[in-house]
């Protein structure tokens, strides 16, 4: 039941798709919620068992297509807290990794309404991890770094990453990936260095192509990929893909690294 006065808006991390990956603090916020507005990567199967009391609204974009803008969707929140309702804003991923919920959050303190955040289990981290790629490994890679591919990355930002080593791992990529591996090989990256695709992780549909920096493109077009796809470049996809003899190989070498430090 929606309240008398002002509601409040709860952002909502959903995790990358998988139900049992959501926190406490997100199904808590659901239960309650009045009305729910949920993106397509969002888990949301079962969203009219887990938010029983809530109004349900796709407000989900696909590439290229976006039948509610950004702006529509903050008006969307806002109209429906100003009428008493608690909205649950559900995204997949985390709110504040590539999702937008900072502009959400400001629009709700711009018209005066309550928010909160509850951060969820980013794609970036827990899809390599499905398909049992490490993001770090002691002597292989002490870092890591996530980008954006909606867009084609400049020669700076590309120079940059070629010279950071570590693990690159790319969001909404597949369009950009041509221009990502060229770029990087452009600047200096080894046309070896190990990519791996991950496709809908945790789906029934997964799927991982394990390529390399200067195969990528090709395998990717014969693989068929598409979006929505997670891509980590670097040495530590071998670990995972490279074969027994081989990751034990890069794990020796690793801990040699390691022991002369």
């Amino acid at each position: 039941m929606v309240s008398a006065g002002v509601g409040r808006v709860t952002l909502v991390g959903g995790g990358p798709g998988a139900e049992h990956l959501m926190t406490v603090g997100a199904l808590r916020a659901l239960a309650d919620a009045d009305v729910v507005l949920y993106d397509r990567l969002a888990p949301h199967e079962r969203l009219a068992e887990l938010a029983p009391r809530a109004t349900l609204i796709n407000v989900g974009k696909l590439p290229g297509h976006h039948p509610i803008s950004q702006r529509g969707i903050e008006l969307l929140m806002v109209d429906h807290a100003r009428a008493g309702a608690h909205v649950v804003r559900l995204k997949g991923g985390d709110p504040y990794v590539f999702g937008r919920g900072s502009e959400e959050v400001i629009a709700c303190r711009e018209a005066g309404i309550p928010v909160e955040v509850i951060p969820g289990v980013t794609s970036a981290i827990s899809v390599p991890a499905s398909a049992g790629i490490p993001l770090t490994h002691r002597g292989v890679s002490r870092l890591f770094t996530v980008v954006s591919g909606h867009a084609p990355l400049s020669e700076e930002e590309l120079e940059h990453l070629a010279g950071l080593g570590g693990t690159l791992v790319v969001l909404m990529g597949v369009s950009s990936l041509p221009h990502l591996a060229a770029g990087l090989q452009r600047h200096g990256a080894a046309g070896d260095l190990p990519v791996a695709i991950i496709e809908r992780g945790y789906s029934r549909q997964q799927k991982t192509t394990v390529s390399s920096l200067a195969d990528v493109v090709t395998d990717a077009t014969l693989a068929g990929v598409s979006a929505p796809a997670v891509l980590v470049v670097g040495e530590v996809v071998r670990l995972a893909h490279a074969g027994a003899q081989d990751a034990a190989e890069v794990m020796r070498s690793a801990e040699l690294l390691v022991e002369n430090a």
